[in-house]
């Protein structure tokens, strides 16, 4: 029988739906209102370096934050600090001192508060839903995010640039405090038992420690690492395989960015999918599905350049991103204590941005050397790799920790 997710639930997901709106609209809008300060590549790139920052320098601290106070409180209080400070932002171009420097200290306080929300969402939903239902609700929960944040807000926040600076940084604002409401709305108390008497540092510690000796967890950290360097270093340098008249797929702007809409398609649907696919083929079946749907999206262009073949590799290759993050993420939050979970979430986000810098560098340095087709090629080996990982990642073991889980630290139901 479906486990029904819920009102409380909804507004959550009403609450992330309206942030993410706002975020994908503030990515594109940042950008855009750049040019009218430089010409610099560099420093327009480092727009999106500044926004991501925060969850290499903060990310810790945000999942103790999560596991130390009201984790609904938290969100308010990150929404609010986004909304402020993107109002500073937005007063100080009407007045004529805009810069690129007030567009990179913005960049890195809201990614800063962005850490905070994010870890504290993820980290609050067993508190909503409970066990039972949290394949279902983090589908629902993904296929908002991606839905808002990489279809809608992208193309809204280049349109509302076109319309001045200031409505472009305004709207967000005003999703972030619509945001704001819904978490008002969602009654309960959604702190965990911390003690209170311990230093963030230690309980940074501990929550690292408790990721390292949980064997599960590491490995399924250490194969989301592995999959992300993979992915950086394909789509860093795929603009270059995609687009020009000298490129091997000849593709226009926009037909890239349709390209791209293909992967992004096929997370939505996948998201959507991913609790069925979860019951009808088993956990351990469904993860080793889609580590071969990542290799066909991720290798497909090192064999061919139809651009046919490779946004149908890259739609499956979505479907199947997603299934992994629903079933993964649904685990995580079963099995952790909820007073850890915070600091776990906080952990493997590390990891997962960690590596991305990493295989960028990567990705342009064997272009560089081999060409860009070996490229596909290696990275679609390394993603093969993260077959021997599912020798511990088996049925067997995620049903055994989630039974021990229930039995040392059952969850409240929802409130």
């Amino acid at each position: 029988m479906t486990a029904s997710l819920g009102a409380a639930f909804w507004k959550l997901w009403t609450s992330s739906a309206l942030s993410n709106l706002a975020d994908g609209v503030m990515k594109v809008a940042l950008p855009l209102v750049a040019i009218r300060f430089t010409d610099s590549p560099a420093l327009i790139a480092g727009l999106a370096f500044a926004f991501t920052l925060p969850w290499l320098l903060f990310a810790l601290t945000a999942g103790a934050l999560a596991d130390r106070f009201d984790r609904r409180r938290l969100m308010l209080i990150a929404n609010t600090a986004r909304a402020g400070f993107l109002v500073i932002l937005t007063l100080t171009t009407l007045f004529g001192a805009g810069s690129i420097w007030a567009l990179y200290v913005a960049a890195v306080l809201i990614g800063t508060a962005e850490t905070i929300y994010d870890t504290s969402s993820q980290s609050i939903l067993p508190q909503i839903v409970g066990r039972t239902a949290l394949s279902r609700a983090n589908g629902r929960l993904y296929a908002a995010e991606l839905t808002t944040n990489q279809f809608v807000g992208p193309p809204l926040g280049g349109l509302l640039v076109a319309a001045g600076a200031a409505v472009a940084f305004g709207v967000p604002v005003v999703l972030w405090v619509l945001a704001i409401g819904m978490l008002l709305l969602l009654r309960g108390n959604f702190s965990t038992d911390h003690p209170g008497t311990t230093t963030v540092r230690a309980d940074i510690a501990e929550g690292l420690r408790f990721l390292w000796h949980n064997t599960l967890l590491r490995v399924l950290a250490i194969m989301v690492g592995v999959f992300n360097f993979a992915g950086n270093a394909v789509f860093t340098v795929l603009v270059l395989y995609a687009v020009g008249p000298h490129s091997a797929m000849k593709l226009t702007d926009p037909g890239y960015g349709l390209l791209l809409t293909a992967s992004a398609a096929g997370s939505v649907a996948g998201s959507l999918l991913a609790e069925r696919i979860e019951h009808r083929l088993g956990r351990a079946r469904a993860l080793t599905l889609t580590i071969l749907g990542s290799l066909l999206s991720l290798a497909t262009p090192a064999f061919t350049a139809n651009p046919w073949v490779i946004g149908s590799a890259f739609l499956i290759g979505g479907v199947t991103v997603s299934v992994w993050n629903v079933i993964t993420v649904s685990l995580r939050q079963r099995i952790t204590p909820p007073r850890l979970l915070g600091r776990l979430n906080s952990a493997y986000r590390l990891v997962a941005w960690g590596t991305m810098p990493l295989g960028a560098a990567a990705g342009g340095i064997l272009a560089q050397f081999l060409g860009l087709q070996p490229v596909f090629a290696i990275m679609g080996g390394l993603i093969l790799t993260l077959l021997i990982g599912m020798f511990w990642v088996t049925d067997k073991r995620m049903v055994q920790a989630e039974l021990d889980a229930e039995t040392e630290y059952p969850v409240d139901a929802p409130r």
